[in-house]
């Protein structure tokens, strides 16, 4: 016994380490360094080491500058002509992909322009193929680490205009607070403002998608990434319901078709959520003309994640609600990037489909690169998506594409060597509440497969209440009678196993042993028989509060245990004597007289009680109808009982 327990005493503290997560205590620095000639001036960082991960991809670095001026760039070591005098501070966020550390910090550099040179400058560059309003960040969050946010709007009408620019973060689904807003920058005079908006339509819900036919995914409906809208009351009143946080910016002299950036440093709290295959949202909103109502409408979606990996899967099925998710989609998004030294021209995503999922229901949402649905039964020339339904899984290859690889000569743009697969389902007509998870095998044509994360769905667990009533069986007191009515909540339709705490009120009666006792008495010098009966009834009210876990065995049959606590809330006894005086020596002879007394005593909250019970129901196990027995086993002697009782759970 001592060896074993010497044992537990070295095993346990081993235990306890690996179980804690080291905390990256090393802090890399990069730094910038430029050349400059006049107002022309290249860029390139310095930055330390990468540290490889055993068995990833070979790490790399990627970059987000933003040069001060309100332009930025991700090129590596980026070329930018300024187009005035003056000092300006540029900024470097450096990304470590597939590397085994934190992302290296780095400190503003100013840059002083005095001369103008015969360079050619360019204005920042149009987005109005995105309608005017695009939102991009750097990187995925990663729990308690900083990453950049550039909202980039556009004046598409043919005046001069003073606007507004909304940016909203922390959705209230989630309990804690996602993000933390460090700082904003802007370039072209944009200033914050404060408004007090209360939300009180009901949500909306954007429903432009890229949809596929139910067949064979063969045809199309162009997918609009920014909507305009015309209500901007609704819009606004719907943000503000779906998120916690706003930065609201106010703009004057936008030139026709000017474009202007504006960059925002976030914080990611060590509260965010740990689910690493969830989709956390930001939302923009651009009011082009303060004067009007005309608005334009563009989300950002971010996996979290634990390393900044370009292959990966997410889904934004996190904490759903299952008595609401029926007839909704859940959306599940793919992400893919080519670190070859050349061009992939086919890409095969084999993706996991849990089986409460219906994949005849697929709908395709967005995709890059953007190309037509595979027409099915023909021979393929052209650049298109195909997709194969099989019995777990669906097949996403793009066929006949040229996606640049991140090491490939004379690559730029790293964003040119990603892609991905944004894609909905519903459920099935019969599925259970249990978590899921899925991943994708990505394959760069003939290429080793890369295996992504998981990404799970999960239900919140959602409140049922239960209306419960019934019959309780004291076998060991006489003439006994207990009704009670009752209330349960739990969790909503369970799968398995389950919490459920129960409120109940009793109505009992009951009654005491009776004792006699005989005796002859001398009465006018003659025996007699004296006997005296002492009786009790009882009658009370009771309170009882079961607690129990439970087990669904199937849709039809659940057991459960648990402990219980009850309290008469109100209590009656009612003491009686009677004595019965015959004639003779015995009961045979005439009853001469009988007298009886009684005493009622109250009381209120005694008698408390505690014990174990187990449960049986057969019907409607997760919700709905059912009825139900229990055994009750009371640490007090003789009051053990039966209860049957019916129950249905809403």
């Amino acid at each position: 016994m001592k060896q074993l327990i010497s044992v537990c005493i070295f095993i346990f503290p081993l235990f306890t380490f690996s179980q804690t997560k080291v905390k990256d205590t090393v802090t890399r620095r990069a730094s910038i360094t430029y050349n400059q000639k006049a107002n022309a001036v290249t860029f390139k960082p310095e930055t330390p080491p990468l540290i490889p991960i055993a068995g990833a991809p070979k790490p790399s670095y990627s970059y987000l500058w933003e040069l001060g001026d309100g332009h930025y760039s991700k090129e590596a070591e980026p070329k930018h002509v300024y187009k005035n005098k003056g000092n300006y501070s540029a900024r470097l966020a450096v990304t470590n992909n597939y590397d085994n550390g934190k992302p290296p910090a780095t400190r503003p550099k100013s840059v002083a322009i005095n001369e103008i040179s015969n360079e050619i400058y360019k204005d920042i560059a149009s987005i109005e193929d995105q309608n005017g309003l695009s939102i991009q960040k750097n990187c995925d969050p990663i729990p308690d680490q900083q990453m950049e946010v550039i909202v980039s709007y556009q004046n598409l009408e043919n005046y001069v205009a003073d606007g507004k620019l909304y940016v909203f973060y922390n959705e209230k689904q989630f309990k804690n607070n996602n993000f933390e807003l460090v700082n904003f920058r802007t370039y072209a005079g944009e200033r914050e403002v404060k408004e007090n908006l209360v939300a009180t339509t009901n949500d909306l819900e954007n429903s432009d998608s890229y949809l596929a036919s139910e067949n064979a995914l063969a045809t199309a409906k162009k997918y609009r990434k920014t909507t305009t809208e015309e209500d901007l009351d609704a819009s606004l009143t719907e943000a503000n319901k779906t998120f916690k946080n706003k930065t609201i910016l106010e703009f004057d002299g936008a030139n026709p078709r000017e474009t202007r950036n504006v960059f925002l440093t976030f914080k990611t709290t060590p509260e965010m959520i740990k689910d690493t295959s969830a989709t956390v949202t930001m939302r923009s909103i651009f009011v082009p003309n303060r004067s009007f109502k005309n608005h334009k409408v563009k989300n950002l979606e971010m996996e979290i994640v634990t390393s900044h990996d370009p292959n990966k899967m997410g889904s934004n099925g996190s904490f759903m609600n299952y008595r609401l998710v029926r007839f909704k989609r859940v959306n599940f998004k793919t992400r893919f990037q080519n670190n070859g030294e050349g061009p992939a021209r086919m890409i095969r995503l084999e993706t996991d489909i849990p089986e409460m999922f219906d994949k005849k229901t697929l709908q395709i949402e967005d995709m890059y690169p953007k190309c037509p649905i595979c027409p099915k039964g023909e021979t393929i020339t052209t650049s298109c998506l195909d997709t194969i339904i099989k019995q777990k899984q669906i097949f996403f290859t793009f066929k006949n594409i040229y996606l640049p690889g991140s090491t490939q000569k004379n690559v730029k743009e790293i964003d040119s060597t990603k892609g991905f697969v944004k894609y909905s389902l519903k459920f099935n007509k019969d599925f259970h509440k249990i978590k899921t998870r899925s991943r994708t095998a990505i394959i760069f044509d003939k290429n080793e497969p890369i295996i992504t994360n998981y990404a799970t769905t999960r239900f919140s667990p959602g409140i049922s209440i239960g209306a419960k009533a019934g019959y309780n069986l004291y076998p060991n007191l006489e003439n006994s009678k207990s009704y009670f009515v009752g209330a349960t909540i739990s969790p909503f339709k369970s799968y398995r196993f389950y919490w459920q705490a129960e409120f109940v009120n009793s109505l009992n009666s009951y009654d005491n042993a009776k004792s006699v006792v005989e005796q002859l008495v001398q009465t006018t010098g003659k025996l007699q028989l004296q006997r005296t009966t002492n009786s009790t009834q009882n009658k009370n009210m009771n309170c009882e509060i079961p607690l129990l876990i439970r087990y669904n065995i199937n849709n039809y049959v659940g057991i459960g245990t648990g402990l219980q606590a009850n309290i008469n809330a109100s209590e009656k006894a009612t003491q009686s004597t009677t004595i019965d005086v015959y004639s003779g020596q015995n009961a045979s002879t005439p009853l001469l007289n009988s007298k009886t007394q009684s005493t009622t005593i109250n009381n209120s909250f005694t008698n408390i009680k505690t014990g174990f019970l187990l449960d049986l129901t057969i019907g409607a196990a997760r919700i709905g109808p059912s009825l139900g027995a229990r055994y009750v086993l009371n640490f007090k002697e003789n009051f053990n009982y039966i209860q049957l009782y019916g129950i249905w759970k809403f």
